[in-house]
């Protein structure tokens, strides 16, 4: 059981770090430090974009708009961080 907790420990850590890296290239790219024309560039967005909406669109329909200011990406880092530390609690 500890190896499947770690594998998801892995996987939720991963998966923030991921998050962090898309948040990171999106202002790179709004702020023309990067061009998302380059394929390499547009091939990662692309894949963190089509990764991380889909928890990321129901966050946003729920929370009030904030103007350009987006903290769904900071919410869904905290509900994956005490959903980790819930599986540590109760299943190690």
């Amino acid at each position: 059981m500890q190896s499947v907790l770690l594998l998801i420990d892995t996987v939720i850590n991963l998966y923030i770090w991921g998050l962090i890296i898309f948040i990171v290239l999106s202002w790179l790219v709004q702020f023309n430090v990067i061009n998302s024309s380059n394929r390499f560039v547009y091939l990662v967005m692309d894949f963190l974009y089509r990764v991380t909406e889909p928890p990321l669109r129901p966050i946003r329909n729920i929370l009030p708009n904030l103007g350009g200011l987006d903290i769904s990406p900071i919410v869904l880092i905290l509900v994956l961080t005490f959903a980790r530390n819930l599986l540590f609690e109760y299943l190690a």
